[in-house]
């Protein structure tokens, strides 16, 4: 068995393994969400840490999805999610914390914040240049521009205002 077979099989027996975590993460993400608003519906109103964490359902979904798609994780979605984490731990435990740890999970947000605008500016900036992605597909068209949304969906705004008046 030559090295180039021992590493082919080592590289498939990885990525099995990496596509199993990531169904068992978005199946676990899923049974979570469902319980969550099982919680909701029997307790009879949602309240707003409910909407932050399914949120945060929905992004770690987005991200699974992401990397099941293309094989890589864009940084800024675990930014994203820990910007709603902290946002949702501070509306939550807002009356058990003091000024300065208000203060600081409020500075935290905003130095994550800043560090998606500066992550956006260089991926603007000095883009990567394109090719394939990990599982050897190549690049979709205009994917970049598209974002997580369907195709279409949100491309021109539609002027309401009448060219009559």
């Amino acid at each position: 068995m030559s090295m180039q077979s021992i590493a082919d099989k080592g590289k498939r027996a990885i990525h099995l393994l990496e596509i199993t975590g990531l169904f068992v993460i978005a199946l676990a993400t899923l049974v979570s969400a469902g319980q969550d608003i099982a919680t909701m519906i029997n307790r009879g109103h949602v309240k707003l840490a409910d909407l932050l964490m399914l949120f945060l359902y929905l992004e770690v979904l987005a991200m699974t999805a992401i990397y099941l798609d293309s094989g890589k994780l864009p940084i800024r979605l675990p930014i994203y999610i820990a910007i709603v984490a902290l946002a949702r731990f501070l509306v939550l435990d807002m009356k058990e914390l003091d000024a300065t740890a208000m203060l600081l999970i409020a500075a935290t947000i905003l130095v994550l914040a800043l560090a998606v605008l500066v992550l956006r500016y260089g991926a603007l900036k000095y883009p990567y240049k394109e090719q394939q992605d990990r599982w050897n597909k190549p690049p979709r068209s205009g994917r970049r521009n598209e974002g997580r949304h369907a195709a279409g969906v949100f491309r021109k705004p539609v002027d309401h205002r009448s060219s009559d008046l």
